[in-house]
């Protein structure tokens, strides 16, 4: 890819996937919010149309962008995070449709919080869609995006799972209890977590890239999910630390909202990657063990 245009690039894959991008000598142009600071940045408001001239003459479009999911789900911040990834996804794909030279391929985020709770089945691409806002609000977000695809452009859903990456995410926020001693389970620590390491997903976008077959869903996952229990025993054992402090289900309940504990860490989501498999994408990182400390 000679020239690519990527949205959230302030996000945490976002940075990184940038970094990469560049590494191989790609031009990359960010899709900014606000003022441009220079001529590889390209502004635009997810909420509302613009030009497809400015999005004309990319090798590809890997769009990211969309409000955190992280916080107390109150009506306002539920319409902000689906607004954000509906609307933005509309917007983005009509004008790559509508212009003059559209891109051979878009990579559009999705979350695998998609197949919502679902206890200890074995979760792939064509599973069915769970039930709760997530699950809505990835269906919706996918569905915008094939605009794009009707028009021609091979479309890419990549389904995130948990993200490992010491800047950021749910394992830095994690690493500070964890560090003093002071961490444990989440609830039962039954529910199983799908992660993947912040490299993996990066790799797994280029490959999406550049892969012709791949169009569609594709799980952004690591092979071997493990139970929160198994995660966070991995977890301090990496760190040298105990992990005897549990965290009830009423206290995540009370600092996350009930909603968004039940759909985001009490959630139970044994999520394979099917597509990435077949179409031989090599893990660096298959095993949690290895990843967390080649983060550490």
């Amino acid at each position: 890819m000679d020239r690519v245009l990527v949205s959230g690039s302030s996000g945490l894959i976002g940075m990184a996937l940038v970094t990469a991008l560049e590494a191989q000598d790609t031009q990359v142009v960010r899709l900014v919010r606000g003022r441009t600071k220079s001529t590889t940045e390209i502004a635009w408001d997810p909420m509302t149309s613009f030009s497809p001239a400015a999005v004309a003459g990319f090798d590809a479009v890997v769009h990211l962008a969309g409000e955190s999911i992280v916080g107390r789900w109150t009506e306002k911040k539920k319409n902000a995070i689906r607004d954000s990834r509906v609307l933005g996804t509309r917007n983005l794909a009509l004008a790559l449709a509508q212009c003059e030279a559209p891109p051979r391929v878009l990579v559009c985020a999705s979350a695998i919080g998609f197949y919502g709770n679902r206890g200890d089945e074995i979760l792939g691409e064509k599973s069915s869609i769970g039930r709760g806002f997530l699950p809505e609000v990835c269906r919706e977000w996918e569905d915008a995006s094939r605009i794009a695809a009707e028009a021609g452009i091979r479309t890419v859903n990549v389904r995130t799972g948990m993200v490992l990456s010491a800047k950021g995410g749910a394992l830095a926020k994690m690493l500070t209890p964890f560090r003093f001693g002071l961490g444990g389970r989440i609830g039962s620590g039954r529910q199983w977590w799908s992660w993947i390491h912040i490299v993996d997903a990066v790799g797994a976008i280029q490959h999406a890239l550049a892969t012709e077959s791949l169009a569609g869903p594709v799980n952004l996952v690591a092979p071997n999910a493990v139970r929160n229990a198994e995660f966070t025993k991995v977890l301090a054992s990496v760190l040298r630390r105990p992990a005897f402090f549990p965290v009830p289900e009423f206290a995540v309940r009370l600092a996350f909202s009930k909603q968004a504990a039940e759909e985001l860490l009490l959630a139970s989501q044994r999520v394979q990657p099917g597509k990435l498999g077949s179409s031989r994408y090599e893990f660096r990182f298959r095993e949690l063990r290895a990843a967390l400390e080649s983060l550490m």
